[in-house]
């Protein structure tokens, strides 16, 4: 495999959107769209490169003890060939250089995503609920999430719940996903 880790640069700002947005397609980030690169205040910023194109990224905030991956992902034409968890296990070594001693990463119900963090980070330790009421899902999906002033008409809502609700909100949204946390010591 040709593929190398290095730091991101801000000329990778384009190629790195394009990976990001390509590999969440297929997934339950589908419409997690971003017009720009955001900086962690302090962390790591990596790509993989394989023959001058990017094809996978992975971003990482560290704040105390934790670290957290903002963004992993890989390119749809080059998964399954390990670069996620090469990125991984370079993030990891950043988090301890930044003094944390745990790294996190939040997904959602996904089940190929959810293999692959499963197999790589030990504990699953939080839950709660991603809902989206949406008027093309269903027309007063909104409406029956929130009360808007009578000036504007509901199209779209995201909201978080509580993961006992889970029944409560399947039945009333098209679109709710179970939000997971998944941690590990960064030197495991």
């Amino acid at each position: 495999m040709s593929v190398a880790i290095r730091d991101y640069e801000p000329a990778d700002e384009q190629a790195w959107l394009r990976c990001r947005v390509l590999s969440f397609l297929g997934t339950a980030y589908f419409d997690d769209v971003m017009p720009a690169k955001k900086t962690p205040v302090r962390g790591a910023e990596l790509v993989a490169e394989d023959s001058g194109a990017i094809v996978g990224v992975l971003d990482l905030s560290a704040e105390g003890q934790i670290a957290t991956i903002d963004t992993i992902a890989v390119h749809p034409d080059h998964q399954w060939r390990g670069i996620g968890t090469m990125l991984l296990a370079r993030a990891c070594a950043r988090a301890q250089d930044l003094g944390a001693s745990m790294i996190e990463a939040w997904t959602r119900d996904d089940e190929p995503t959810l293999r692959w963090y499963r197999s790589r980070f030990p504990e699953e330790t939080d839950h709660y609920l991603h809902v989206y009421a949406d008027c093309y899902a269903r027309p007063g999906e909104p409406a029956d999430a929130a009360q808007c002033s009578p000036d504007f008409d509901l199209i779209k809502v995201f909201l978080h719940a509580d993961l006992d609700r889970e029944a409560e909100m399947r039945a009333r949204f098209t679109r709710v996903h179970v939000c997971r946390r998944f941690s590990r010591s960064v030197s495991a």
